[in-house]
């Protein structure tokens, strides 16, 4: 069973930075890709960023030039730092992680952005 527990979300100011964390129970290395989600009120959750078991990276067109996933894989963490942050980033943002074709999620960490 993967766990995932997320941290570091809060209030923040319009162009200011948070940085979340998701520590994983395991080895991220047995993950094919480990990454973050977003949802807001009423709308689906979307892919944020995510990175795969190789190192490659993909990121939401919204989120590019500002935000960066990135792993420490002695600690089993995955990080992903936002900068600039606008209130349209405001989202319960939830890390995910795909092993043997099943993913599995944390229970979201709140960032609300105000302008």
């Amino acid at each position: 069973q993967v766990q995932l527990v997320e941290s570091g979300g809060g209030l923040v100011q319009a162009g200011g930075s948070l940085r979340l964390s998701c520590a994983a129970s395991g080895s991220i290395f047995s993950f094919a890709a480990i990454g973050w989600y977003r949802q807001a009120p009423g709308k689906q959750r979307d892919l944020v960023a995510r990175i795969t078991s190789i190192g490659s990276t993909n990121y939401a067109d919204s989120v590019k030039g500002r935000f960066t996933i990135s792993r420490d894989n002695a600690k089993n963490r995955v990080y992903l730092q936002m900068n600039s942050l606008k209130p349209e980033d405001t989202a319960v943002y939830y890390c995910n992680a795909l092993k043997w074709g099943n993913d599995y999620w944390g229970q979201g960490t709140q960032v609300t952005v105000f302008s």
